[in-house]
């Protein structure tokens, strides 16, 4: 899968927030926030193909976490992320 183009992480006024270019990605009823650890998998992931593990992998990497919780983690966010239509298979 990969993030879908039209869609670019920025910080703003100290939040990490996902901004949508172009007509067909324009939601104006919601507000796309990252945590920290949520914008440090999207930095790793962004502009090229990945899976849930490169994912949790890229948490692992970065964070103290036992790989249960990462997993955990990981499913719940790219979840909001299909949800939302940032992601594409």
């Amino acid at each position: 899968m990969r993030i879908k183009n039209g869609f670019e992480l920025r910080k703003i006024c100290g939040e990490n927030i996902v901004i949508a270019h172009g007509v067909e990605n324009i939601d104006f009823t919601k507000v796309i926030t990252l945590n920290e650890s949520a914008a440090f998998i999207w930095q790793q992931v962004e502009g090229k193909e990945f899976t849930e593990d490169d994912m949790v992998n890229a948490l692992l990497d970065e964070y103290e976490v036992e790989k249960p919780q990462a997993q955990e983690d990981v499913k719940a966010l790219l979840a909001s992320w299909m949800k939302a239509g940032m992601v594409e298979n």
